[in-house]
């Protein structure tokens, strides 16, 4: 059976979609502790990120990279985190969270509650973010 992620990969399910290649898909978090928690996740259905091959695992690091920078373009914040925590989807997926400090990269702590109109902004504000960096 496909994962939620693969689902949303195949357009079956919508997302708040912030990039895109033919290996690798990036997607807003619909629960984000930050404005701009965004997912990273190859389009390979692979529930371990270190069960990925070299090439596949290297190619998704960089294209966490590339959004990341944007997000910190889009958001300003001392750094960008990256966290590969879940159990609950099987599929690797990292978070790109926008933080001033560790406490907030804290899964416990509560959760924005945005509207679509906001998530739709803030996914906007990344995509330019990505493409005046291509320029």
């Amino acid at each position: 059976m496909s994962s939620i992620f693969s689902k949303i990969v195949a357009g079956e399910i919508p997302c708040y979609k912030v990039a895109e290649t033919d290996k690798f898909f990036a997607f807003l978090d619909i629960n984000p502790l930050q404005k701009g928690h965004t997912l990273v996740i190859p389009k390979q259905e692979v529930d371990y990120i270190f069960d990925l091959s070299d090439e596949d695992l290297a190619g998704l690091q960089i294209f966490a990279k590339i959004i990341a920078g944007a997000i910190k373009r889009a958001f300003p914040c001392r750094k960008v985190a990256q966290v590969v925590l879940g159990l609950e989807v099987p599929h690797t997926h990292i978070h790109l969270i926008p933080m001033q400090c560790e406490k907030d990269v804290n899964f416990s702590n509560p959760k924005l509650k945005l509207s679509n109109e906001e998530f739709e902004e803030i996914a906007e504000k990344i995509r330019k973010e990505l493409k005046s960096n291509e320029k």
